[in-house]
């Protein structure tokens, strides 16, 4: 498969996204959840203009590029000027809320000074392997890509003019293809439509549809009918419709009122994004979270970013909860983690979002105490103890887990092994994990006290509720102490993040803000703030997530780190630098309002994952500390 890592824009709905590069290219076709399947290896789109060679629309020399998206909506345009034969191309890509099918609208005008002749091609590339062989084969004026279980149908209203279904990508640059094939083995195919003359000023238009169809509910042999309802489905009405239901979609979940707001544009675009990038990155049927549209399916620099994380879910659900995404939030953690959850209480690293168990490489422990602090955060903003009582058992659970895990610590027996740290690249005792557990401890704690009349009548739960609460409140205090004694460090004059390398890491923060173990008037923490700026903060003001960072060349601010640090100052009411690390982020989003897990120090522009989930929950509450202090 290609490597292909920076999606730039995203469109979709419930079920199919398309992720796409700010030229316009289509690279990744995803359908049934933003996690799994992925169908294109690569598709591309060119125009051949007379008797040239085809003009690629993503890739020409003579290309100049423009995209944006139509305002607060999922619907990404991109206008590409061919300055040689002076012909412009407006390209529209969505996914109509009720339709599973992307929608690629193409407006050519001549604004050369002669009459062009041009035809409009299509390659498609499918992914295929010795388990999930693909073909191709053409029928009805449409191009079929099929498996044994999906099929993906490249199609538009008017007629095909040639196709090659067998070594389209020997003829496809030149712009002529020629097959006498109507079916092959082949897993890329291309097809060609005369769009005929086009005089000076005029335009003309062209729509591919790129339909996904399950071949058990429909058979590939009888897909005509789909095709034929799909191809005469009123494009501008679903346009239209499509564009109303994001715009409002916005408005429903603008509960900070933010673009009632002085504040910049690029704010709101920012804000207004991570909403409508929310609802692409659910799973709808379980409620799981995927961290982003994957960028690295080879595993060339990582080991793929494209599954649920309970860890980060515990952040994104607060920042769904800010957004009135309640009932998402709500499934998370009474669907997904309850269906996730093992007999032992703990989580894995990592899941598919429809609940299987994704690739790992070694447990952590933060996962499952992140589950109970989240869960807990969550009630704080419903307070709906039903949810606290149905869900109590699992909660439990979790904390039995957690009890064995800090024993072994406390005790010094290490039978249960060592966890992962937040980065996952450390194995051993972290200050974040045992931070975490510390707080599961407290969070648990809170539960038992808002459930406990709900067992008014059972005075055996009752007896055992009292107890627990008494060991939890006992074993927090012994977690404190040993973090106290384990993980400053005199002679660095701050606290560290674990007992090994004793690096200075920004994941430190979790034991003051949001674990709350530490005091953020205590002179270490201080301290160790002053470390942090002087270790982690980079010339341009944004912050690595430690010292000596080695992945992706370790030189990149982070805006999941430098807004944590930023919720810190707003909790110690140091303002400026509150407000100068939130500027960074803003400054260093993309042009569309998509933030990335990293932020290139040269370009100030998003870098590596583009439209990382963590990163805009942690602006979404950042945001809302920033109105809870007026200061928005």
């Amino acid at each position: 498969m290609q490597t292909k890592y920076l999606n730039e824009g995203l469109v979709g709905n419930k079920y199919l996204k398309a992720s796409f590069t700010r030229k316009g290219e289509l690279l990744r076709l995803l359908y049934g959840s933003a996690d799994y399947k992925q169908f294109i290896d690569i598709f591309h789109t060119g125009i051949k203009v007379n008797d040239s060679a085809l003009i690629y629309l993503h890739d020409d020399i003579n290309n100049s590029y423009s995209q944006e998206y139509i305002e607060n909506t999922n619907i990404l345009k991109t206008e590409i000027y061919n300055s040689y034969f002076k012909v412009r191309i407006t390209q529209t890509d969505f996914v109509p809320i009720n339709e599973n099918v992307l929608i690629k609208k193409y407006i050519i005008k001549n604004e050369n000074e002669i009459d062009l002749n041009i035809n409009f091609l299509a390659y498609s590339k499918a992914l295929t392997n010795v388990n999930n062989d693909t073909s191709g084969y053409t029928k009805n004026d449409a191009l079929i890509q099929y498996n044994h279980d999906y099929s993906v149908c490249t199609f538009s209203r008017k007629e095909i003019y040639r196709t090659q279904v067998n070594g389209a990508i020997n003829n496809f640059h030149t712009g002529i293809i020629n097959g006498k094939d109507y079916i092959g083995m082949s897993s890329d195919s291309a097809i060609n439509y005369d769009m005929n003359r086009i005089v000076p000023g005029e335009e003309t238009t062209i729509t591919l549809f790129v339909y996904v169809n399950e071949n058990s509910k429909i058979d590939v042999l009888r897909i005509d009918d789909e095709i034929g309802r799909i191809k005469n489905l009123d494009v501008e009405a679903l346009e239209s419709e499509t564009k109303n239901y994001w715009n409002n979609y916005v408005k429903q979940h603008d509960t900070l009122n933010i673009n009632d707001r002085n504040v910049s544009e690029k704010v709101k675009a920012i804000y207004n994004r991570s909403i409508l990038l929310f609802e692409l990155l659910i799973n709808e049927k379980t409620g799981g979270i995927s961290a982003g549209i994957e960028v690295d399916e080879n595993k060339t620099k990582c080991g793929r970013y494209s599954y649920c994380w309970p860890r980060d879910a515990a952040f994104i659900t607060e920042a769904f909860d800010v957004v009135g995404m309640r009932e998402y939030a709500d499934k998370f953690y009474s669907e997904f983690c309850k269906m996730t959850q093992y007999d032992n209480g703990m989580w894995e690293q990592r899941f598919y979002t429809d609940g299987n168990l994704a690739p790992s490489w070694g447990y952590q422990i933060d996962e499952t105490a992140s589950v109970v602090f989240g869960a807990y955060a969550h009630y704080k903003t419903t307070r709906d103890k039903i949810f606290l009582k149905e869900n109590l058992e699992m909660f439990e659970k979790a904390i039995m887990f957690l009890e064995k895990y800090i024993d072994d610590i406390l005790q010094d027996i290490n039978q249960m092994g060592y966890s992962y740290d937040l980065w996952e690249e450390f194995e051993g005792y972290s200050l974040y994990s045992i931070s975490a557990i510390f707080a599961a401890f407290k969070s648990m704690i809170k539960i038992y006290q808002e459930v406990q009349d709900l067992y008014n009548d059972d005075n055996q739960k009752n007896e055992y509720i009292l107890n627990q609460i008494e060991k939890l409140q006992n074993k927090s205090e012994e977690i404190k102490k040993y973090c106290d004694s384990t993980f400053y460090d005199n002679n660095r004059n701050s606290y560290v993040r674990n007992i090994i390398d004793r690096r200075i890491d920004m994941s430190i923060l979790g034991s003051i803000v949001p674990f709350e173990m530490f005091s953020k008037d205590d002179i270490r923490v201080q301290n160790t703030i002053n470390q942090i700026n002087n270790t982690i903060r980079t010339y341009t003001g944004g912050y690595v997530r430690y010292e000596n960072d080695g992945y992706m060349g370790g030189k990149n601010p982070w805006p999941i780190v430098t807004l944590w640090i930023s919720w810190y100052y707003l909790e110690t009411g140091d303002i400026e630098k509150a407000l100068e690390c939130f500027n960074f982020v803003v400054n260093s989003s993309s042009e569309h309002g998509f933030l990335g897990e990293q932020v290139d120090n040269e370009t100030m522009k998003p870098c590596w994952v583009i439209g990382l989930t963590w990163s805009h929950a942690m602006y979404i509450i950042t945001i809302q500390k920033l109105i809870e202090r007026e200061l928005i």
